[in-house]
């Protein structure tokens, strides 16, 4: 198991509405540090964020290199807030990477979130 450090900053923009669905966004991030590459996916969200409860859904595929390990591989997001406190689940898909990251899996950790935007990550991968 190697632990890396990154960041990444993201933008959203909102896409096609979905039936059932209190929100849907496309999103993409720029990933520099020891993840280096760029992602983009969807989130869907549901909830009541006002109120203190809500969650989200987000699968991306990232492009680029971890460690040093060029390739693609697919990142999945469970984040849930329950009466004010919040959950996060952030994976890299199993069985999702591709030429050098074939193999890999792990887990993402958000640490620091800074008011520009940008994301400090610790990525455990296995």
């Amino acid at each position: 198991m190697s632990t890396l450090r990154a960041t990444f900053s993201v933008q959203m923009s909102p896409g096609e509405p979905i039936p059932g669905v209190a929100g849907r966004f496309d999103l993409s991030k720029t990933w520099t540090g020891e993840a280096e590459g760029t992602s983009r996916g969807v989130m869907l969200t549901a909830g009541d964020p006002a109120s203190g409860s809500a969650g989200y859904v987000a699968t991306e595929t990232f492009e680029g290199s971890l460690g040093g390990l060029r390739g693609t591989l697919a990142l999945q997001q469970l984040g849930t807030i329950t009466a004010g406190e919040p959950a996060l689940q952030y994976v890299i898909v199993p069985g999702s990477g591709t030429d050098e990251l074939v193999g890999v899996s792990g887990l993402l950790t958000i640490g620091t979130i800074h008011e520009d935007g940008l994301h400090e990550v610790l990525l455990e991968l296995a």
